[in-house]
Formats: structure tokens, sequence, C-alpha cells
């Protein structure tokens, strides 16, 4: 029988799951959005709540309801070969491709370069992220119990210091939001919705969800009912504090064109701002606050990426990868923020769909008695959109023209698929074929269980 949890219990749960959550991405994404979308700053940040907080909160949602042990497991259910693919292209995203050496290169920006200097900040950055990444390393080949305790203690204390920074900001606004810019003008909810993609937290919900489940299970719940709830109210929790920070911020941006002018990224916004309300202080002690945070991420990243990687080629010691991870995001880290992001929006038109789709189908798995084929069809409609899209946003962040074999499935898809000028072409095609093949699957009785170990915890539960 499950212990039942005090409300106070989901507060920690839900606020390990903020921290887990909150890094570098949910800072600079919603303050640029709030530049950029200027007076349609609402329904942008209503797009961005959809992918930044609705899609993790889901995330974490099926990885419970799934009785997967891990992602690997779990996106096993479409082909055992996938399953590797998809888990470490994943792993590799919110790791050492974008997501850690962005890490290094937003609290640069926000904690250094923003407060202390002005034009070429190359030297600084290469000296800074080795520092950072040096640091980082030592922690993830000897961890220890500071990095709990820092996290801890720096989870509540960015949220009241954003909080307090956002209060001037309702009470005392920078000034009033603008014109919207390019993107924004129509279609400002897509827009929205699409940004929320470069938080990448959807993509990181489906490798937290496993440490949230294993709190709340040390905690005494493990019926799958028990954790469906407890990750529902926790989830609830973090998914409040982000959705408040992430509309705040973006209220920040819309308000501070008028006086800082428009940023090539979200990351010296939060800098100026704090430093018009409280003086260079307020920017040195956000910046402080933002450096301690964006290193603890790291070191959690580089862990789990170390970890991961060691279980699939065991040959290779937890350590070589931690330190090769932290060689390359440093390499990475110093081709600076607005390159990282530029090139990581190819990626993510590729994954999110994919992760997306695989949330879908964790859910209306029972529908469709979990047959093989409907997870494939799905996941195989979803990979061409993506596959295109992907291909469409590199071309276009290096400024190349679609090739000429190219251009044209680029049109087919602008004519035939409803959605796609939005980014979300995939959507509709995938909702078709999982309802066509679910048909099929209910009327010919196929049915195959996920794996032996998901079959006896669906039993169990049923």
């Amino acid at each position: 029988m499950d212990k039942k949890l005090s409300f106070k219990a989901y507060g920690i749960v839900g606020l390990m799951l903020f921290a887990l959550f909150f890094g570098a991405g949910n800072l600079i994404f919603p303050a640029l959005l709030g530049q950029q979308a200027g007076s349609n700053v609402w329904p942008a940040a209503l797009g961005f709540l959809v992918t930044g907080v609705g899609l993790p909160f889901l995330g974490i949602l099926a990885m419970g309801f799934s009785g997967s042990k891990n992602l690997q497991e779990l996106a096993g259910r479409v082909n055992p070969i996938y399953a590797v693919i998809f888990t470490s292209a994943l792993y590799l995203t919110i790791g050492p491709f974008f997501a850690i050496p962005r890490t290094a290169t937003v609290s640069f920006e926000v904690g250094i370069a923003a407060p202390f200097m002005n034009g070429n900040t190359t030297v600084a950055l290469w000296i800074y992220s080795a520092i950072f990444f040096g640091v980082t390393l030592l922690f993830c080949l000897k961890p220890a119990k500071i990095v709990d305790n820092v996290g801890k203690i720096l989870t509540p204390g960015i949220v009241i210091g954003l909080v307090i920074l956002l209060s001037m900001v309702i009470f005392k606004p920078m000034g009033t939001p603008q014109i919207p810019q390019e993107g924004y003008i129509e279609g400002a909810l897509f827009k929205g919705f699409t940004e929320g993609y470069n938080t990448m937290d959807a993509l990181a919900s489906l490798v937290f969800a496993i440490i949230v489940i294993h709190a709340i299970q040390r905690m005494g719940v493990n019926s799958k009912r028990g954790i469906l709830k407890a990750t529902a109210i926790s989830g609830g929790v973090a998914a409040g504090l982000l959705g408040i920070i992430y509309v705040g911020i973006a209220f920040l941006g819309a308000t501070s064109v008028k006086l800082f002018g428009y940023f090539e990224n979200g990351g010296p916004v939060l800098s100026h701002a704090a430093n018009h309300y409280f003086g260079i202080y307020g920017s040195i002690l956000l910046g402080i606050v933002i450096v301690l945070a964006c290193l603890t991420t790291s070191i959690g990243l580089i862990t789990s990426c170390g970890e991961y990687f060691n279980t699939l080629f065991p040959k290779i010691s937890y350590k070589a990868f931690v330190v090769l991870f932290s060689v390359f995001s440093f390499v990475v880290s110093n081709a600076g923020l607005t390159n990282i992001i530029t090139f990581s929006i190819p990626v993510l038109m590729l994954l999110y769909p994919l992760a997306v789709v695989l949330i879908f189908l964790t859910f209306t798995s029972p529908l469709f008695k979990h047959a093989k084929m409907v997870y494939v069809a799905s996941t195989a409609v979803a990979l061409c959109v993506g596959l295109v899209d992907g291909l469409k946003t590199f071309f276009a962040s290096i400024e190349m023209d679609n090739p000429s074999w190219f251009q044209p499935i680029v049109t087919f898809y602008e004519h035939n698929l409803p959605l796609y000028t939005q980014g979300l072409g995939w959507l509709l095609p995938v909702l078709i074929v999982m309802v066509i093949t679910g048909i099929i699957a209910r009327l010919t009785n196929i049915s195959v269980p996920v794996s032996k170990r998901e079959a006896n915890v669906n039993s169990q539960n049923a």
C-alpha cells in the first residue's frame, strides 16, 4: 500500500524537478522572445508555455505511465536500434553538443561580460570556459554532496531573486512593448510554440522523469496510480514556477527594448535589467547566482551523459567519457552563444516531433494494445517531416538556398501539410496514421507486449 504523501513532500519533489529543468535556456529564450514579440508578447508567451512547460510536464507523466525503467526501453517499443540512436542523439543534444556548452556561454554573458566588459570578449570567454569546465570536471570525477547542497540553496535563491526583479518590472516597467519583429507580426502563437523547443526541456523530461520517479518511490509510493498522482502534483508545482518565470521574463524582454534596444540573444537582457533596477551590485549578484546555477547544471548533465554512454559502451570508463564531454563542451562553448543556438535549432526541429510522438503513443498505447505497427508507422511519419524541417532550418541558418533536389520536397510539404509553415506539419499526418494503424491493430487483434518487464507492470496496475 502506498504511503500518503504530505503537501510538503510534493513541494520537495516539485522543487527538485524545477531545479532539474531550470538552466541556461530557461533564462535567455523567453527574454529574447519578449524583445522580438513586442506588443504580441502574450500570444507568443502562450505558445512558449505549451512547449516550454506543457510538453515537459507530459514527458514526466509519460515515463511514469509507461512503466519503463529508462528512455531507451521506452523508445525500444519502436525498434531496439532506433532506441539506441534516438536516446544517444537526445543525450548528446541536451549534453555536450548544445545544452552543456550553453551553460558556460550564458553564465559568461550574464555574469561576466554584461556587468564588467565591453567590446571583444573572445579571449575572456576562452579563459572563463576553461575554468568553468575545469571545475565541472573536478566535481564529475569526484561527485560530492556540495553540488546537491549548492543546488538546494540556489534553487530557492534564484527563484526569490527573479521574483523580486520581475516584481519591479511589473510595478515599474522600463518602457512599453514595441512593434513585433519578423516572425511575430502574424502567427506569434505558433512562433512562440517553436521557440519553446530551444529550452530542450521536453527532451530532458524523458531523462529527468526517472530521477523524479525514483525519488517518489523512496518516499513509499510504488503503484502506477500513486506514482502518476505524485508526479502530477509535483509536476504541477514545477510547471507553475516555470510558467510564472517564463511569462515574467518575456514581459521584461518586451519592455526592455525602448531603453536598451535589441540584443542578438537573451543573455544580456536580464543583466541590463538588474543593473537598471538595482545598480551594478544587483547585476553582480544576479551574475553570481546564474554562474553557480549553470555550473551545477553542467555538472549534472555531464554526469548523466557519462553514465549513459558508459552503459552503452562499458569498455570505455565513465571517467573517460566525462573528460571527453568536458573538453568537447569547452571547445563548443567558444563558438559563442548565438552560434550554439543557431546550430541547435535544426537538430531540435528533428528531435522534438519524435519525442512528442513518443509521448503521445505512450499515453494512447493501451487503446491499440501496444501494437508495434502503430509505434513504427507514427514515428516514421514524424521522422519524414522532421528530417525535412531540420535540413531546411540548417540551410537557412547558414544562409544557403535549398538545393535543387531538396526544394521540391519542401514545396510539396508547404502545399499539402496543414500548419507546415508554422513548424507543425508533422502533427496532423501523425494523428491520422495513429488512428488508422490503431484501428487496424484492434480489428486484427494485434497485441504485442512492449517488453516482459513492462507487460508485468501493466498487468499489476491494470
